[in-house]
């Protein structure tokens, strides 16, 4: 997505292609060319080809969809779109009903399962009116078996500590057909670090275990799955240690998350655009984030983020190739 500044409502999803694994990309091009006036989308692809995400309505040019008040978001609806010409057209986004009062954030790309039921990952946010009462103590999946007909609702994170709530969260099906959600453990009273959560559904998402730390300290995270039911896990380190994203491999289980290495894929040369906490509230000074990580046919690994640093800003990539 590309938009006039952090904050600002007029999100824009553009799509860029790489014929050869990711050293050259074409020029970007607006998903839906028709709707960038009218509705502010912040959506990720995934395999399908699906675009999911959120939409919020744009009233007047440089408006922002957050509100420090409430620490929360302009109401905004969950939609889905699906392409049938490998991504050059898109079909009308498509609602989700979300699971109670509130806003959603949802940078994770829909689920698609061996046994063909869609999985699409919430976290439920505050909007902007403080009368809103909104559970945020959790992360939703909304489960469909009729390709998005109809949905269902479950929690697949769900944190106990006062004031705690999810963020960044991501669902992915692993080699062995188990679920993996995990995302970033926030405290909102701005006090505590906790580890990044997680959790696994074996039955496609209706149960899941109790939730569980993946035993890494930092924000968001984007999972990859890989064979005999392991798992790739990039995540954002703003706070702890050496700056930049981590990517770690760790493989899962209901008691444990079984983690086995955890590395430094990127170095920021700063965290923060003005020094501030780099704490969920200051979420809109942050100048890397929303980490993706994708599998190459040649066995190296594409992580993709956005970046705004003293040596450029944008949409940024690196590639690693495992030992």
């Amino acid at each position: 997505m590309v938009q006039s500044g952090l904050g600002i409502n007029d999100f824009v999803p553009m799509l860029s292609r790489s014929r050869d694994s990711g050293i050259t990309w074409s020029d970007p091009v607006p998903a839906f060319p028709d709707l960038r006036t009218t509705g502010s989308i912040f959506c990720s692809i995934g395999p399908g080809p699906f675009l999911f995400g959120i939409r919020m309505k744009i009233g007047q040019p440089g408006e922002s969809f957050w509100s420090d008040a409430t620490q929360g978001m302009m109401q905004n609806d969950l939609v889905w779109s699906r392409s049938h010409d490998a991504g050059t057209t898109w079909s009308a986004p498509a609602v989700i009903p979300m699971d109670g009062p509130g806003s959603a954030e949802a940078p994770c790309p829909l689920c698609g399962t061996s046994k063909g039921r869609w999985i699409a990952t919430y976290s439920p946010y505050n909007n902007f009116d403080p009368e809103t009462k909104v559970d945020r103590r959790r992360v939703v999946v909304c489960v469909s078996d009729d390709r998005g007909a109809t949905w269902r609702h479950r929690n697949a994170l769900r944190f106990d500590p006062e004031h705690s709530g999810g963020a960044e969260a991501w669902t992915i099906e692993l080699s062995d057909r188990r679920l993996l959600c995990a995302g970033w453990h926030v405290d909102h009273a701005g006090k505590n670090d906790y580890p990044n959560a997680y959790a696994i559904s074996s039955d496609g998402g209706d149960t899941w275990s109790a939730t569980g730390n993946t035993e890494t300290m930092g924000q968001s995270v984007a999972l990859t799955a890989l064979p005999a039911g392991r798992v790739l896990m990039a995540y954002n380190q703003r706070k702890f240690g050496e700056r930049g994203i981590r990517i770690a491999l760790a493989k899962p289980t209901a008691t444990s998350f079984g983690l086995e290495i955890s590395e430094l894929a990127w170095s920021a040369k700063t965290v923060t655009q003005h020094g501030t906490s780099a704490g969920h509230a200051e979420w809109t000074d942050f100048s890397f984030g929303e980490p993706s990580l994708t599998l190459l046919p040649d066995g190296s690994m594409l992580l993709l983020f956005w970046c705004i640093q003293p040596d450029g800003s944008g949409i940024r990539y690196v590639k690693l190739r495992s030992c």
